[in-house]
């Protein structure tokens, strides 16, 4: 019996070995982890289309190279912005348009967001992207990974000031909540809880509930616990409808 026992118990020390605990995940692994089981490497070469707020977003990427697109109507005929690597244009029934550079900001911005927010985890292993693993901690009985995330200004976009803080699932590395602190028209703190997960076309898709704190600009570590004792205040949801992904 002792050979059986031996063997057994280095087959035990082995596995325990090659499973790392939770702790010990750098952000970085987390991160690609998270983007590869949300379906990430069809999003480098996919045609993603949503409709959000009565608008039509439609996204082309290529490997780095990306088109990103609102429009008013279904055919882009009436009002197309259109936001990509280089720059960002406006077309009024298919006619380029001239904008003063003081609104160009703000449309790109407003553009890139939506999509941003529509792929997540998508776009966090970003060169310009700085993550930092907080730690782990539990909400409503499950546990998840903290990842800070912060923007270098170089490549980091308008918004690089920003700060965001990720949960992911230590099970599946779904992202099921995010924080973030934001600057623009005076600024604030957002949190979001991942609502009504689905897959298309090997993608993985939510829907949010937005939150805001009571206080302004907390640490973004602490709204995980003002959340789940009920001190954040429901302010909107974000709601993609007719997702499509070719």
């Amino acid at each position: 019996m002792k050979p059986i026992f031996l063997i057994l118990l280095i087959i035990s020390i082995s596995a325990c070995k090659e499973q790392k605990p939770a702790e010990d995940l750098s952000s970085s692994v987390i991160i690609d982890n998270a983007i590869e089981k949300a379906g990430g490497n069809i999003l480098d070469t996919a045609i993603v289309s949503f409709r959000f707020r009565n608008l039509f977003y439609r996204a082309r990427r290529d490997n780095g190279l990306y088109e990103l697109e609102r429009c008013t109507d279904a055919a882009c005929k009436d009002t197309l912005d259109q936001l990509t690597n280089s720059d960002f244009k406006r077309f009024i029934n298919e006619k380029q348009i001239k904008l003063a550079d003081s609104l160009i900001a703000g449309l790109s911005g407003s553009v890139n967001s939506v999509h941003y927010f529509s792929v997540l985890p998508y776009g966090l292993d970003a060169e310009a992207v700085q993550a930092k693993k907080i730690g782990v901690d539990t909400i409503n009985g499950k546990t998840y990974y903290e990842v800070h995330v912060s923007f270098a200004e170089d490549g980091g976009g308008e918004d690089f000031e920003d700060e965001y803080m990720y949960w992911f699932n230590t099970e599946n590395f779904e992202v099921d909540y995010l924080a973030y602190n934001y600057h623009v028209n005076e600024g604030g703190t957002r949190f979001r809880e991942a609502i009504n997960p689905r897959i298309v076309n090997g993608v993985r898709f939510v829907d949010y509930i937005n939150y805001e704190p009571e206080t302004t600009f907390p640490p973004l570590e602490d709204l995980d616990s003002l959340f789940q004792a009920g001190k954040l205040k429901e302010l909107s949801r974000i709601i993609l409808e007719d997702v499509q992904v070719n």
